[in-house]
C-alpha cells in the first residue's frame, strides 16, 4: 500500500502447560515462554509499530511474592526495547546471584516476567494518542488475585460512547472514554460480580476467607462473565485477557471481522493474530493451527483445561478482506495464493487497457507488499503471451520460416524493478511547497528500461488517498517517459470508512469519495451532496437497528469505470506527460480470490454490524459540516 495507512494490532498469548523445570530440562532454559513470546511478537511487528507491551503471570506463588509483571514501550522499536529491558533484568539477577542459572524455582521467585502465562501486544493506534498510557496490555489491579485483569486486543468498538455511559449507569467512574478502557471495565465489573457470588458459595460450604480464594478461582465461569460483558459490544475484535490467578481467554467478534488463531499440544497453548506466526515459531503444520470461531472464546483455566465456547450468536461471517490483501504476512499458504489470484483476476482489464500489446509493455509493482499479486499478474500475462504466440504460429504456419519462428518465440513478458523507496529520506520540512518537493523524491526509479513507445503497468495493493501516487510515484515514473502509465489496484475502490480496526475514519480522505464529488459537480448534480447530508443527519437519532447507509447514494449514479477514470485525473492532474489509467479490482473478483474473507464494507458500504451504518452516516455529517472529529 503506497499510501501510509495505520492499521491493525496484533496479539500473542502463550500458556505453558508444564512446570518451568520441564522446559529447562527439555529446551535448556526456563525462559522458553519468554523466548517464544519475543518471536511471536517480532513476527507480527508488521501489525503495529506505535507501541508494544508484554505481561506475564506466575502461577501458585506464595503471598507477598510478585506474580504479575508488565512492561510497555512506545519507543521507535518497541518490541526490541521491551525485550532488551527484560533481558537486562535477567542478566542483572544472574550477575547478582550466579547460582540462579541452575535454580528454576529461584528464577521464578526472583525474576520478573518468568511465568507460565504471557500476553503480548503490538499496536497501531487508531483511537487517542500514542502516549505510553494508550499502549496495551491494560491492567486492572486488585488485592484479590482473581480480580486482577489484564486486557489486550485488536479491535475498535463503534459504540464506545454508549458503552461509556453504561458504565456510568452502573455507578462507575471510568478514567477515560477509550474503547479499551470501557471494555476492560465492563469485563471487570462482571468479574467482580462473579467473584462475590463465588465467595458467598465458598462461605456456604464452610470455607474461611483464605481457603475461599482457590475455591473462587476453580469455580469462576469465564464464559458467563464474557457473555454478560460482550452482549452490547458493536465492533470487530479479537480480545485477550488474563486473570491474576491464571485463567485466560481470547474472544472473537460474532462476524469474525478480526482474526485469531490458536494451537495446542501437551506442552503449550498459543494464540496469535496470524497463522504463519504460530507455524514458524512452533514448527507446526498448517492444518494443526485452528481459528477461534466467530462469537467464540478460547478459554484456558488455571488448571490447564481448555475449551472453545460460544459466547455470542455468530453473525454472517464477514472476516476482513484487507487481512488478505495487505495486513497479514504473505507467508500464510492461503493468503499467498489469494494474493496471486488477485493479480490474475485483474489481468483481463489490464490487457484491455494496453490493447493486448504485451510486447510494448513493462510490468512492475509498488510497494514490496504488492509483489505476490505481481507474480499472479505475471502468470496471467504469460498465459496471454503463450496464446499470442500460438495464434501467430498458426496464422503463419504455411509460410513460417525458422527466423520468424525464433522471432515469435523470443517474445517475453518484460518485468522490471522500477520504483525503489529510499528509506533514508525523511520529509522533515512541514512547509507545503518544500515538503511536496521532498515527497516527490522518496522513491528512486530505474532508468534505461522503458521506451517512449511502452506502456508501464504498475500494481499496488490498494489505493486509499492517492496522495503518494500523486505527489511522488507518478512523478517519478513519468520521468521514464512511457507512453502510458497503468496503475493497478489489487483491491476494489475504497469508498467508505472503516470502524473495526483500520485507521480510515474520514470520508474526505478517500480518493474514490472525492472522485464521486467531482463527477457530481461536473454533471450538475451537486445538490445530492446536501440531500444525503440531511438523510445522514436524520439517521443519527435512530436506533442502531433502524440505521441504513445513505452514503451509498453518492456513488449510485456512476459506474466503477467512471470513478476509476476520475481518480486517474485527480492523481495525475496536469503535471504528468504520460496518459494515466487507473484500474481497480472488482468486488466480485475479490470474493473469488478470498472466498473465506468476505468482509468488504470499505468497498461496498455493507457493514457487518449496525454500528457501522451509524459510523458511515456520522462520517458524512462530519465531512459536510467541516468537523474534523473522528466518526467513532
Amino acid at each position: 500500500m503506497s499510501d501510509a495507512l495505520k492499521h491493525e494490532c496484533g496479539i500473542a498469548l502463550v500458556r505453558l502447560l508444564k512446570p518451568l523445570e520441564y522446559y529447562k530440562k527439555k529446551y535448556g532454559t526456563a525462559f522458553y515462554g519468554v523466548n517464544k513470546m519475543y518471536l511471536m511478537m517480532e513476527k507480527q511487528h508488521n501489525r503495529g509499530q506505535d507501541g508494544a507491551g508484554f505481561a506475564s503471570i506466575k502461577l501458585d506463588v506464595d503471598p507477598g511474592e510478585r506474580y504479575i509483571s508488565r512492561i510497555r514501550s512506545n519507543e521507535s522499536q518497541p518490541i526490541q526495547d521491551i525485550f532488551a529491558q527484560i533481558n537486562s533484568r535477567i542478566n542483572t539477577e544472574f550477575e547478582a546471584d550466579p547460582q540462579l542459572k541452575n535454580d528454576v524455582a529461584a528464577q521464578k521467585k526472583q525474576i520478573p516476567y518468568v511465568g507460565e502465562l504471557m500476553l503480548g501486544h503490538v499496536r497501531y493506534g487508531t483511537f487517542g494518542g500514542n502516549s505510553i498510557e494508550t499502549v496495551h496490555p491494560f491492567l486492572r489491579q486488585n488485592n484479590w488475585m482473581h480480580r486482577n485483569l489484564i486486557i489486550a486486543g485488536n479491535f475498535n468498538m463503534t459504540n464506545t460512547n454508549e458503552l461509556f455511559h453504561n458504565l456510568i449507569k452502573l455507578g462507575m467512574h471510568p478514567k477515560e472514554k477509550a474503547d479499551t478502557i470501557t471494555v476492560m471495565e465492563k469485563i471487570g465489573h462482571f468479574l467482580d460480580d462473579a467473584v462475590r457470588k463465588q465467595y458467598k458459595k465458598a462461605k456456604a460450604n464452610g470455607l474461611n476467607k483464605k481457603d475461599a480464594s482457590p475455591f473462587i478461582a476453580e469455580h469462576l465461569k469465564i464464559d458467563k462473565i464474557l457473555k454478560k460483558s460482550a452482549k452490547d459490544w458493536d465492533g470487530g475484535y479479537a480480545m485477550a485477557g488474563l486473570l491474576g490467578h491464571g485463567d485466560s481467554f481470547v474472544l472473537r467478534d460474532p462476524a469474525g471481522i478480526r482474526p485469531a488463531y490458536f494451537y495446542q499440544d501437551d506442552e503449550v497453548v498459543v494464540v496469535a493474530s496470524e497463522r504463519p506466526v504460530i507455524q514458524t515459531v512452533f514448527n507446526v503444520p498448517f492444518e494443526n493451527v485452528q481459528e477461534v470461531d466467530p462469537g467464540h472464546a478460547l478459554i484456558i483455566k488455571k488448571d490447564g483445561t481448555i475449551s472453545h465456547t460460544q459466547i455470542l450468536e455468530p453473525l454472517t461471517r464477514k472476516s476482513c478482506s484487507f487481512e488478505r490483501i495487505y495486513f497479514s504476512r504473505g507467508s500464510d499458504a492461503e493468503i499467498y495464493q489469494e494474493r496471486k489470484d488477485l493479480g490474475k483476476l485483474i489481468m483481463p482489464k489490464i490487457l484491455e487497457s494496453i490493447d493486448h500489446d504485451t510486447e510494448n509493455t513493462v510490468f512492475s509493482f509498488i510497494p514490496n507488499t504488492a509483489e505476490t499479486s505481481f507474480y499472479g499478474m505475471l502468470e496471467a500475462a504469460q498465459d496471454e503471451l503463450n496464446k499470442q504466440k500460438n495464434e501467430a504460429i498458426l496464422k503463419e504456419k504455411d509460410g513460417l520460416t525458422t527466423a520468424r519462428l525464433k522471432e515469435i518465440q523470443a517474445h517475453k513478458i518484460r518485468t522490471e524493478k522500477l520504483a525503489i523507496k529510499d528509506v533514508k529520506l525523511r520529509t522533515f520540512i512541514t512547509e507545503d511547497s518544500s515538503r511536496d518537493d521532498l515527497v516527490a523524491h522518496v522513491y528512486d526509479v530505474t532508468y534505461g528500461v522503458v521506451k517512449p513507445t511502452d506502456n508501464l503497468v504498475i500494481i499496488d495493493d490498494s489505493i486509499v488517498r492517492g496522495t503518494t501516487l500523486k505527489k511522488s510515484i507518478l512523478k517519478m515514473l513519468d520521468r521514464l517517459n512511457p507512453k502510458q502509465i497503468v496503475v493497478v489496484s489489487s483491491a476494489p475502490q475504497i469508498r467508505y470508512p472503516d470502524c473495526y480496526g483500520i485507521d480510515m475514519a474520514r470520508l474526505e480522505g478517500l480518493v474514490a469519495f472525492n472522485a464521486a464529488l467531482e463527477l457530481h459537480n461536473e454533471r450538475g448534480t451537486g445538490d445530492i451532496v446536501e440531500t444525503i447530508y440531511h438523510k445522514c443527519k436524520a439517521q443519527l437519532a435512530l436506533k442502531d437497528s433502524e440505521v441504513v447507509n445513505h452514503v451509498k447514494e453518492l456513488y449510485a449514479p456512476f459506474t466503477d469505470e467512471e470513478i476509476s477514470d476520475k481518480v486517474a485525473e485527480i492523481i495525475s492532474e496536469n503535471e504528468i506527460n504520460a496518459k494515466v489509467k487507473v484500474i481497480f479490482q472488482s468486488v466480485d473478483d475479490l470474493h473469488k480470490a478470498c472466498p473465506k474473507n468476505l468482509g468488504d464494507w470499505y468497498f461496498t458500504g455493507n457493514y457487518p454490524t449496525n454500528g457501522g451504518n451509524r459510523v458511515v452516516n456520522r462520517a458524512y455529517v462530519h465531512f459536510f459540516e467541516g468537523n474534523p472529529a473522528r466518526a467513532y
